[in-house]
């Protein structure tokens, strides 16, 4: 098989011909971009082996090898020339013909959420900027402009501005639907070496221990045992509204995730690492005993008296925010509570490799990265165990000729002792 190689700055193919190594210099600058181009240029020289072809004529052909005037040293000192494409812009479909294509032919990979999105970027910022361009003249320039024109597009809340990370998604987007048409009619990708927008680390916002059993004890009755099971059990949204009562073990105390309600459909979980058992905690599986008589003989394990999963805009709206502005807690997303878990979890002792795995993910390298402050202060893991090592071993005494107070328990040991 052909391969590219490079020697002393210069870019060569190189393949054999009756078994015997060929090498042919082509005239391109060893660039990245020309690295690729020519990677995709080897499928060709294979392909002219293989019917017994003449591949300089063919390399030829395609404005690759050098004239007879140039010589070595024109081509060394020669400035980088522009990768040339090997089809021209005038075969290329319209963008708005070929991302109705790509999205017809890929969406059949995709949850229903994520076709809502993807379809919603096309409609309201791809097809309207680039749909009458032919695909193969979208430039790079072009889609800087897009991103320039975006960081100024009105977000969902007055006075707001779309965010960096709605705005990779949208340019990601972009990028998928041109590198599928520059495979397909072989023209230069024009977004290479685009990076996307830093976006801002989010932070959690997790509930104290007491905020937790204020919020529990506070909401309306038919949902503290919703509430209950949401915080102690660190489920996913889509997960819990989705849990239906095949799924509850009472026998073994466990609560089996395996599906999840997402946009008013049934889905499988977010990814095979999210199909888990849960242990009941004897919280959990006292909530999960009193719903069992409310709605039991219904499929879903929370639902409406019609037997549908809870709706979340509607408990979000009219249970949720009202409750947190009643007990004066600051504002913050129902997905509060699968972080309140963790760290709860994590502030009880419990192992962050079982902490992970109740969660769902697929390591413990994302529970580090989340929830890294809470790790160290809530579990002491801060060095005061190394500083009660020292001074019981070489018991110095304090600045003023005293003992130095002694360190206050960890808060592990004091939320053991409040249940």
């Amino acid at each position: 098989m052909a391969s590219v190689r490079e020697s002393r700055g210069r870019l060569f193919l190189d393949y054999r011909v009756d078994g015997k190594r060929q090498r042919t210099y082509v005239k391109l600058p060893d660039t990245p971009v020309n690295r690729r181009y020519l990677q995709g240029v080897t499928k060709k020289v294979d392909a002219t082996l293989a019917t017994g072809g003449d591949v300089p004529a063919m390399l030829a052909a395609l404005g690759l090898l050098e004239t007879e005037q140039h010589t070595i040293a024109d081509v060394l000192l020669a400035p980088p020339q522009p990768l040339k494409p090997t089809a021209t812009v005038s075969n290329t479909p319209s963008f708005s013909a070929f991302a109705e294509q790509w999205f017809g032919e890929f969406k059949v990979g995709w949850r229903k959420t994520y076709i809502t999105t993807v379809r919603g970027i096309l409609d309201r910022h791809l097809l309207p900027r680039f749909g009458p361009l032919l695909i193969g003249a979208v430039s790079r320039t072009q889609a800087l402009e897009l991103r320039t024109h975006l960081s100024t597009v009105r977000g969902r809340r007055p006075g707001t501005k779309l965010s960096p990370a709605r705005i990779n998604t949208i340019m990601l987007i972009l990028r998928q639907i041109l590198q599928e048409a520059a495979d397909r009619y072989e023209f230069t990708m024009p977004m290479a070496r685009l990076k996307p927008l830093k976006v801002p680390k989010s932070d959690v916002q997790p509930f104290t221990l007491e905020q937790t059993q204020l919020l529990i004890n506070t909401i309306r009755k038919d949902y503290r045992d919703y509430l209950t099971v949401r915080f102690f059990t660190g489920m996913r949204t889509g997960e819990l509204h989705g849990l239906k009562w095949k799924y509850i073990d009472f026998e073994h105390r466990l609560i089996l995730v395996r599906e999840a309600f997402v946009g008013g459909e049934e889905e499988y979980t977010k990814n095979d690492f999210s199909q888990r058992d849960i242990a009941m905690s004897q919280l959990v599986y006292i909530a999960l005993k009193a719903q069992h008589k409310a709605t039991g003989t219904m499929q879903y394990v929370f639902c409406n008296r019609l037997g549908e999963p809870v709706d979340t805009a509607n408990f979000t709206k009219r249970v949720w925010y009202p409750l947190l502005r009643h007990l004066g807690l600051s504002p913050r997303r129902p997905y509060q509570t699968r972080h309140t878990a963790a760290t709860l979890w994590l502030a009880a002792g419990e192992s962050p490799a079982w902490v992970a795995a109740t969660l769902g993910h697929a390591s413990q390298a994302m529970l580090w990265k989340t929830y890294a402050r809470f790790i160290k202060n809530l579990t002491r893991q801060d060095g005061s165990a190394m500083d009660r090592l020292l001074n019981a071993t070489f018991k110095p005494e304090g600045g003023d000729g005293t003992t130095p107070p002694a360190q206050p328990p960890p808060i592990s040991d004091l939320i053991a002792a409040a249940t």
